[in-house]
C-alpha cells in the first residue's frame, strides 16, 4: 500500500511498498509534476540520510535567498542552469539518488521555499514537459515535516 505525505500540488513523497534489501517504491512530486519518472526504486538507508540532511537544512533556513531578486523563478532557473562555475552549485537541491537524476532542481529561499525544475531527458515520458520550467513553492516547515515523516516511515518499515 503506498502512502503519501504532503500534496502533489506543491511537494509529496509517495512510499510504497518494501522491496527485497533495502529497495522501496519512492516517487516524488512537485508542483503537479511526477519527479521520479525513470527510476522510482530507492535504497531506504541512503535515500533516508539524503532526506534527513535536506530537511535539517531546510528547517534551519540554510538554503540560500533567491539568486536574482526581481527575476521569475523561470528565469532564475535558466541562469543557474547556464551559469557553470560553484555558485549554480549552492542552489542544486534534493541530490536525492538516481531516482531523481532525471530532473534538473534548484531551490532558494523567498519567504517560501522555492523549488525550480526541469526534465532534461529526451526520453521523458512527457514530451510536452520538456522545455519548460516548473515551480513549487512551499512553507519551509512543511517542505521538512513531508520528508521527516516519509523518511521515519521509510526506516521504520524497513527495520522490521
Amino acid at each position: 500500500m503506498t502512502r503519501r505525505f504532503g500534496d502533489r500540488a506543491t511537494f509529496a513523497v509517495e512510499v510504497g511498498e518494501v522491496q527485497p534489501t533495502d529497495l522501496r517504491t519512492v516517487d516524488l512530486w512537485a508542483a503537479g509534476k511526477w519527479l521520479t519518472t525513470d527510476d522510482n526504486t530507492a535504497l531506504v538507508p541512503s535515500l533516508c540520510l539524503y532526506m534527513r540532511s535536506t530537511a535539517a537544512q531546510v528547517r534551519r533556513r540554510e538554503i540560500p535567498p533567491c539568486p536574482f531578486p526581481g527575476r521569475s523563478p523561470e528565469e532564475i532557473f535558466r541562469r543557474l542552469q547556464a551559469d557553470e562555475t560553484e555558485f549554480r552549485e549552492r542552489y542544486r537541491f534534493m541530490c536525492w539518488s538516481e531516482i531523481v537524476d532525471n530532473v534538473s532542481r534548484y531551490a532558494y529561499l523567498d519567504d517560501d521555499l522555492v523549488i525550480v525544475f526541469a526534465f532534461w531527458r529526451e526520453t521523458h515520458p512527457y514530451p510536452e514537459d520538456l522545455g519548460n520550467v516548473f515551480v513549487a513553492r512551499i512553507p519551509p516547515d512543511e517542505f521538512a515535516a513531508t520528508v521527516e515523516q516519509a523518511a521515519d516511515l521509510m526506516i521504520r518499515k524497513a527495520s522490521r
